[in-house]
C-alpha cells in the first residue's frame, strides 16, 4: 500500500515549481515543458495550477516533449477530430494545430521548409506587430471558435510566463513564435503536422539548440 504524505507532496511541488523561477534561457523553459508534459512537474505557469495536458493530447506527448527538448517550446496544441455534436448540439470541427517559441535560426527554417513542402498552413510572429492575426483551428456550428497564433503584445507575453527567471522571459522576448496547423479539419489531416515536426526536430543536434537568434 502507498501511504499518502499531504504535507510531502505540497512541498515536492513547491520545490519543483521553483524550477520556473530560476529559468534562465528558451532551452530551460523547453526542458521544463517536457517533464509538465510527462507528468514529472504538476504545473506550468501559464496553465490552470495543478492541471496536465488535456486528454485529447496524451498520445501527442512524446512528439511534443521531444519538440521542447529540441527547442521548439510549445504553448498550445490539439489533434485534428472528425467532426461531431458536441456538448450543446452544435457540429464541432477541429484542425491539428501546435504553437511554440523558437530561437535557434536552423530550426526555424527546418519547420518553416518542412510546413511549405507538406501544404501545412503556418504563421510567423515575433514581438512586433508583424500583423499576423492567427489560424482558425475549431469551428463551432461553423464559425470561429478557437485560433492559435497571432500578435501577442508584452503584457500577453507576460502574462503567458508568470513567474519564469528574468533570463527565461528575455528569451521568449528575443524569440520568434511558429505556428503550424492542418489545412484541413479532421483526424487523417492532422497526421502531417506530427509528421512535420518530428521531421523537423530530427535535424536538431542531441544537445538541442536555442541560443541562436533568428532575427
Amino acid at each position: 500500500m502507498k501511504i499518502r504524505l499531504p504535507f510531502l507532496d505540497r512541498l515536492l511541488e513547491r520545490r519543483l515549481d521553483r524550477r520556473w523561477t530560476t529559468a534562465a534561457t528558451l532551452a530551460d523553459l523547453g526542458d521544463l515543458m517536457a517533464l509538465w508534459l510527462e507528468g514529472e512537474i504538476a504545473s506550468w505557469p501559464g496553465y490552470a495550477p495543478g492541471y496536465g495536458p488535456d486528454e485529447e493530447t496524451r498520445e501527442l506527448i512524446p512528439t511534443l516533449a521531444a519538440a521542447n527538448r529540441a527547442g521548439y517550446v510549445t504553448v498550445a496544441s490539439q489533434p485534428g477530430v472528425d467532426p461531431e455534436v458536441g456538448f450543446d448540439g452544435l457540429i464541432w470541427q477541429q484542425k491539428a494545430a501546435v504553437e511554440g517559441f523558437v530561437r535557434d535560426r536552423n530550426l526555424l527554417r527546418d519547420l518553416v521548409d518542412a510546413a511549405y513542402e507538406a501544404d501545412l498552413d503556418f504563421e510567423i510572429a515575433d514581438t512586433l506587430d508583424t500583423g499576423e492575426r492567427g489560424i482558425v483551428v475549431t469551428l463551432r456550428g461553423g464559425d470561429p471558435h478557437t485560433g492559435f497564433g497571432g500578435y501577442l503584445n508584452g503584457a500577453e507575453l507576460r502574462g503567458m510566463w508568470p513567474g519564469i527567471g528574468s533570463g527565461a522571459l528575455d528569451d521568449v522576448f528575443r524569440s520568434v513564435r511558429i505556428t503550424l496547423a492542418a489545412p484541413e479539419y479532421g483526424a487523417a489531416a492532422g497526421v502531417r503536422v506530427w509528421q512535420v515536426l518530428e521531421s523537423a526536430i530530427s535535424r536538431v543536434p542531441a544537445a538541442g539548440g536555442t541560443t541562436s537568434d533568428p532575427r
